[in-house]
């Protein structure tokens, strides 16, 4: 399967493994309408895809991703800012679906900061290591939102209830070391280990047989799918809500002044 057409994604195939890496250096890759949607294209396309076992995301530069791209959005919405809201709105609860069903085993490799949706990838992937300069935040509250991408059923699971508020609720960063303390990631690597250790494991990793691995997959997965899906959908539907409140309007609002003062 050839992956082409890409604009804020690349995406490229290494043996076994499709990598994919969020590609927006100047802004820090944070992601915008058209990058979740291609995410979404990937992670179903990658489904179909026999020669592929593992897909690795990474980020080009400094930053795994910084998350949403608040600069985008009243220049997109044209005339119809409501049906833009739900248009987005879909198109994120679809791209949370492509990794919530993704077949393959998905690893987050965390080069730089993860933050807002970049963070909560890490909590839907099913390895995650990261760069000892690595670290973890999500500031919903402070953009007058809520949690996204599942991490309200993820987050708790996988750091405990009271360190998932001080993340979710209270936008505490997280740092490497924590993320492995609290299990987010199972490896902090160094950079310089990047081509000599960690790639030559993941190449292992990929040559596992496929069925098992697959398989493996489900069986994992399976216990708390159904809750998964349930806050992905009452996530989406609590978030289209807050883009029309005030709390939200006058974050982007504050976003915007802050920019023009640079």
């Amino acid at each position: 399967m050839s992956y082409s057409g890409y604009q804020e994604l690349l995406v490229k195939k290494q043996g076994k493994i499709l990598l994919i890496e969020f590609n927006n250096p100047k802004k820090k890759n944070a992601l915008n309408g058209i990058a979740y949607a291609e995410l979404g294209r990937v992670l179903r396309e990658v489904n179909e895809d026999e020669d592929i076992t593992i897909v690795v995301f990474t980020g080009t530069g400094d930053y795994f991703t910084a998350g949403n791209d608040l600069s985008q959005g009243s220049t997109d919405a044209g005339n119809d800012m409501m049906a833009y809201l739900k248009k987005s709105n879909d198109t994120f609860r679809e791209m949370v679906l492509g990794f919530i069903n993704c077949q393959k085993l998905i690893v987050s490799l965390v080069n730089g900061p993860a933050i807002g949706i970049g963070a909560t990838i890490v909590g839907l992937s099913d390895l995650a290591w990261c760069a000892e300069q690595a670290y973890f935040l999500t500031p919903f509250t402070k953009l007058g939102l809520v949690p996204e991408g599942g991490s309200s059923y993820l987050l708790p699971l996988i750091l405990g209830r009271s360190k998932a508020t001080e993340m979710l609720l209270l936008n505490e960063k997280l740092s490497a070391t924590d993320a492995y303390n609290f299990n987010l990631v199972s490896r902090i690597f160094k950079t310089d280990e990047l081509k000599s250790v960690i790639w030559p494991k993941l190449e292992e990793y990929s040559r596992f047989p496929p069925n098992s691995m697959r398989e493996g997959k489900r069986l994992i997965r399976e216990n708390f799918l159904a809750n998964l899906l349930h806050a992905n959908d009452a996530e989406c539907k609590q978030l289209l809500k807050c883009f029309q409140g005030d709390e939200f309007v006058q974050a982007i609002i504050d976003f915007a002044s802050r920019k023009s003062k640079l």
